[in-house]
């Protein structure tokens, strides 16, 4: 149990490295003043890899590292609290879809319900942020571009990949 303990640990660790590697790796600014990034990948695979609560710390911490480093610390609280609902909500739906569902098309739709949650998060923080309705609608269309994305890479990444990698030995 221990050891068990001790894995989830490095592996969150080096899952909230990644998420920050990859939401700075690329940036395409949008007109709000947030960019759209290839983090929701790691986001989402976090959470199929680590479960719910490590998930959720490695994609929240990590996306708001990523946050602070880029210059955007004003966002790092949002990112912080959305990136972190994705991934448990992530993990959670595809837990109960899995049982019902074949795997694919549950977790497509966690992916799918994932991106939602940080469209909508983003556009309610920035409406409140900027004080304006127009500016939080600007933000759903960059950011549903990178749902998009992130949707499709983290569903083919780990359904190509990560599912084939022998889990740890105890």
């Amino acid at each position: 149990m221990k050891h068990e303990k001790l894995r989830f640990l490095a592996l969150t660790g080096m899952l909230t490295a990644l998420t920050t590697v990859a939401t700075l790796v690329i940036r395409i600014p949008t007109p709000t003043k947030g960019y759209i990034n290839l983090g929701d990948t790691i986001v989402n695979l976090s959470a199929w890899i680590l479960g719910g609560g490590y998930g959720a710390a490695a994609a929240g911490i990590g996306s708001a590292l990523a946050d602070l480093i880029s210059g955007y610390a004003i966002f790092v609280p949002a990112t912080l609290i959305i990136k972190a609902i994705m991934a448990f909500a992530a993990f959670q739906i595809f837990t109960a879809l899995s049982k019902k569902w074949h795997e694919l098309p549950s977790r497509i739709f966690a992916a799918i319900v994932s991106e939602i949650i940080m469209i909508l998060g983003y556009a309610i923080f920035e409406g409140f942020l900027y004080g304006s309705l127009t500016t939080a609608i600007l933000s759903v269309s960059g950011n549903l571009v990178q749902g998009i994305f992130g949707v499709g890479a983290s569903v083919a990444l780990y359904e190509l990949i990560i599912k084939r990698v022998p889990k740890f030995s105890k």
